[in-house]
């Protein structure tokens, strides 16, 4: 209820029922009680109470409720802790509400914490005396208010040196004291969720922000400079001292939580950089290396329980970014990553201990699998490296080969991995490399294990992109291979192995084609699964895997679109996938599906994809505005791939008009109105001559009336223009009595007064390429009129400045053109050369970077002139990508369509061609004639190619180009 119908609301456009709200009477008892209500009640009514809470503080804090401050402090000022807890879970609402805005924006929080902050801090400490499970349950309660403070910005206004030594202290405490030892007795699982492991969690996450974020110099904005310098002389050591205290622990065989231990890892990995922390850490980080990251990393008891139990629960542990997120391992791997590639000593050290390893017959596997997880870890460091890339072919065959044979799945699965890790090395025998692809493939098809298959997917997909020869070696094999990734998605639902299938598909285009209807089908029934599925509703990863699979159907579409009877093919199955997701109402496929739609409607539309315009009409009646733009390219095929039965069956266009008119008068966004303006504007140049005098007006009094409504955004209201425009083009007489006979509610006067004004004063509103030839197109016919309406007379003086102002930005987005056509053409390799990341133990990552930073700032500033254009010159609109006939390559030239009305004029009305050029400048009457030596090349340029076309050659009758341009006298008849 508090959640849903707390704001105030309005009443929906068109509606004088206002909707169901709370009433403010029945709001300010809420208000006035619920800080206590939260205090008193139990557990489980408190978790509804808070989420409340944070409802009404978003809405009415500070405005309508700062009244809540003083209630949460008068219940944090009582001596018996007994109400401490539910105030600080109040107090924790306020802090989260804020927590994502930015510093600007949290001056009310801030005002609030200037009393807050000093009181939970002489709380805590008063607290960490107490192990109790009460007492450290405020505690961690406490923390989890600071932290959401700080993690985003630092308010500097709140902690000065004084008072952030006594945090750092409590932190240091905290993290520093042992854990009860009965908590022993506890099954390990459960362990982490327990108050004291949490509480240590909590200030470790503090410590490792305040240091990665405000704490470490060189990486830090500005306003955090002279903290960070203070940070790190003052606490960094301290708490550095501690966490290398718990990894000794854990080295011990101590229990640590593995969240706690990730924390840890993620702090030494900024310590790594400065040398400070570098100095105290360099004696352990051996140790560190071989005794905790090396643990760390293997194989253990709980991976091979889950293996067993449940393989492909394994696989999505595996490859779920969010358990890596919060995984000692992932943080361990980086962690050893940074320091081998900033300090000399560690990589060569790590290096021999796996070596070790792996070299002893008599090691436990397990820690051969830690071995090979390091070295995969560190390959791109590797394989920069001389001293090591010349090794990792004779690694792969020697250690990583053998053990691909290894009777232990987990085994064969890490060599999958480290062959995926080191699929770009530079093979210098050609056996090794085929050998490596031969054991990937073998691995995937062959290995009984679902692990090992997915690894093996994994490194195939990567050697066939980056090794030239191993895609050759596979081409045979494609069928296989696809079939049994197929299986892999069927049975595990993996999203990698989906976008392994999309890139092999990328790869054998020409192979795939011949089983992509085999895929399809094999692809669409997984599809139907996955949404059959009883948990689809509650897992995010089946909605996921599901859109992977949307994908990669669209990718088999898309290489599959030269061959339309392949094509033809597929279309029923795609149709059968959008029938059961429209049936169900996934709206979160909606996109997918229109893309699929799309692809199948871009060369030819046949009769069902017809059928399935008045079902998508239908949902679209549902769902209106929020997928039109998303129905956009789909309904732009409808218009431009078969114009033929689009006008054949009026039902058709009708359709089309009442989406862009629900559009254009609903609560759409203007993004969507622009959509809808478009496809207005296509329709009528796709349908030039094409006989639908019928819909020109209800199209122009549609977007006139829009426009005289008022719109916000400038790209709206051109388009709303470009429709007349376009109407224009279409049948000017048509237009003009449109207009002259049109009547608007909300404008009394004569409305082609307003377009034609409005039109003047938005021509440098026009962007992009198509809009502006548009403009030019409309403008030229303007002038040429000869029953010309008071309206254009009175605006005479604008029209060719206004044109010539086009041509200019015409002209410049036809020279960013061309310059991002050279920009993305074949590129010069640079050598790739070793790199040396690598800092002494006296230096500061942030020397380096900052020479770094100096190397990229100085070199070829002239290469970025180009900046210079005006930003609405380089980017052309993204309604651009909706092509008319004007922009084919064979349309209508609007140099030579100006320049001839404008000749035309001068010939015929001497008084009016003179009213015209008028106001022009010297500059623009040079611009003038630029434009008219520019339509006569064209004209040349295009006889000839006319001719080359007929004659197969290159001779041609040159006329010349005429040289000046007559700005006074009626040119002669010959």
């Amino acid at each position: 209820m508090v959640t849903q119908y707390w704001p105030d609301r309005e009443p929906l456009r068109g509606e004088a029922v206002f909707p169901f709200n709370i009433h403010e009477n029945d709001r300010q008892q809420i208000r006035d009680n619920i800080v206590e209500g939260i205090i008193r009640c139990p557990d489980l009514v408190r978790v509804q109470l808070t989420m409340c809470l944070r409802v009404i503080i978003k809405h009415d804090f500070p405005g309508h409720w700062p009244a809540v401050v003083d209630k949460i402090g008068c219940y944090l000022q009582l001596q018996s802790s007994g109400s401490w807890l539910g105030s600080l879970l109040c107090l924790y609402q306020l802090v989260k509400t804020y927590e994502y805005k930015k510093a600007e924006e949290r001056e009310p929080l801030i005002a609030a914490m200037q009393i807050f902050l000093p009181r939970v801090q002489q709380q805590i400490t008063q607290l960490l005396p107490d192990p109790s499970h009460y007492s450290v349950l405020l505690q961690k309660q406490i923390l989890k208010i600071f932290y959401s403070l700080v993690q985003y910005a630092l308010p500097l206004q709140l902690v000065n040196k004084e008072n952030m030594t006594t945090w750092m202290e409590i932190f240091r405490t905290i993290l520093d004291r042992t854990v009860p030892p009965e908590t022993l007795q506890i099954d390990e699982d459960d362990r982490p969720e327990l108050v004291w492991w949490k509480c240590k969690k909590w200030a470790l996450r503090i410590v490792a922000r305040l240091f990665e974020r405000y704490g470490s110099p060189g990486n830090v904005t500005k306003e955090y400079f002279e903290f960070s310098e203070f940070f790190l002389k003052t606490y960094a050591i301290g708490i550095q001292q501690v966490l290398l205290k718990i990894l000794d622990q854990y080295r011990q065989k101590e229990y640590v939580a593995p969240r706690v231990l990730q924390q840890a890892f993620n702090y030494l990995n900024q310590g790594v950089l400065h040398s400070v922390t570098w100095k105290q850490m360099k004696p352990h980080m051996q140790n560190i290396c071989e005794d905790v990251i090396f643990s760390v990393m293997c194989y253990k008891d709980e991976d091979e329980e889950l293996w067993k139990e449940d393989p492909y629960e394994y696989i999505r542990m595996k490859f779920d970014i969010f358990e890596d997120y919060s995984s000692p391992t992932t943080a361990a791997q980086t962690l050893l990553y940074t320091a081998a590639r900033k300090r000399k000593e560690v990589l060569p050290k790590m290096m021999t201990f796996c070596y070790q390893i792996l070299t002893d017959l008599n090691f436990d596997p397990r820690k051969k699998d830690g071995a090979l997880h390091v070295i995969g870890s560190l390959a791109e460091i590797l394989l920069k490296k001389t001293l090591f890339k010349d090794q990792i072919e004779l690694f792969l065959q020697n250690h990583v080969f053998p053990l691909l044979l290894s009777n232990l799945g987990y085994l064969r699965a890490r060599s999958c991995w480290v062959l995926h890790a080191f699929s770009s090395l530079k093979f210098h025998n050609e056996q090794n490399l085929r050998s490596a692809v031969e054991f990937a493939k073998k691995s995937l098809i062959e290995d009984k294990e679902m692990p090992v298959k997915v690894e093996a997917a994994l490194a195939l997909q990567s050697l066939i992109s980056n090794q030239i020869q191993a895609k050759e070696y596979m081409k045979p094999h494609v069928r296989p291979i696809m079939q049994e990734l197929l299986h892999i998605v069927r049975e595990t639902e993996n999203d990698d192995v989906t976008n392994v299938i999309q890139k092999l598909i990328c790869e054998y285009n020409q192979e795939v084609s011949s089983i992509a209807v085999d895929m399809t089908q094999h692809l669409a029934e997984i599809f139907g699964k996955v949404l059959q599925s009883d948990e689809y509703e509650e897992l995010e990863d089946k909605t996921v895997i599901a859109m992977g699979i949307l994908h990669t159907i669209d990718t088999i579409l898309t290489v599959v679109e030269d061959h339309q009877e392949i094509t033809q093919q597929l279309e029923n199955i795609c149709l059968r996938i959008i029938d059961v997701v429209l049936q169900k109402q996934v709206i979160e496929f909606y996109e997918e599906i229109l893309s699929l739609a799309y692809n199948l409607t871009c060369h030819t539309i046949s009769p069902p994809m017809w059928q399935l315009l008045s079902i998508l009409y239908e949902v679209f009646q549902q769902d209106c505005f929020e997928y039109f733009t998303d129905m956009m390219p789909l309904l732009h095929n409808y218009v431009t791939i078969d114009t033929n039965t689009l006008l054949s069956h009026p039902r058709h266009l009708e359709v089309l008009f009442t989406m862009c008119r629900k559009v254009l008068w609903g609560n759409a966004e203007e993004d969507a109105k622009s959509h809808a303006a478009k496809l207005l504007e296509v329709i009528i140049l796709q349908c030039k001559g094409r006989g639908i005098d019928q819909c020109i007006p209800p199209f122009v009094h549609l977007v006139l009336e829009r426009l005289i409504r008022g719109v916000h955004t400038c790209q709206l209201r051109t388009m709303c223009l470009q429709v007349a425009i376009a109407a224009l083009y279409y049948n000017p007489d048509l237009l003009l009595y449109t207009l002259e006979h049109m009547q608007l509610p909300l404008h009394p006067g004569r409305i082609i007064v307003h377009f034609i004004n409005q039109w003047m004063n938005d021509t440098d509103c026009f962007f992009g390429h198509h809009d502006r030839k548009m403009c030019i197109i409309g403008l030229s016919i303007l002038l040429e009129l000869e029953n010309r309406p008071p309206a254009v007379d009175a605006v005479v003086e604008q029209i060719v400045p206004s044109i010539l102002l086009l041509f200019i930005g015409l002209k410049q987005v036809c020279a960013c053109r061309r310059l991002l056509a050279r920009d993305n053409g074949p590129k010069v390799k640079k050598n790739n050369l070793e790199e040396n990341e690598e800092i002494s133990s006296d230096e500061e990552e942030t020397t380096v970077s900052a020479q770094a930073m100096q190397s990229v700032n100085g070199e070829d500033e002239d290469e970025y002139d180009d900046d210079a254009w005006d930003q609405e010159v380089m980017e052309e609109t993204a309604l651009e990508g909706f092509i008319t006939p004007l922009d084919l390559d064979n349309s209508v030239d609007e140099y030579q369509f100006f320049t001839q009305a404008l000749l035309t004029v001068q010939s015929r009305d001497e008084a009016w061609y003179q009213l015209l050029i008028a106001p022009l400048t010297e500059s623009q009457k040079k611009i003038l004639q630029e434009v008219y030596t520019q339509a006569e090349h064209r004209r040349i340029m295009a006889e000839a190619k006319k001719m080359i076309e007929l004659q197969g050659g290159f001779t041609f009758e040159n006329k010349g180009v005429l040289l000046a341009f007559n700005f006074g006298t009626v040119p002669s008849s010959d």
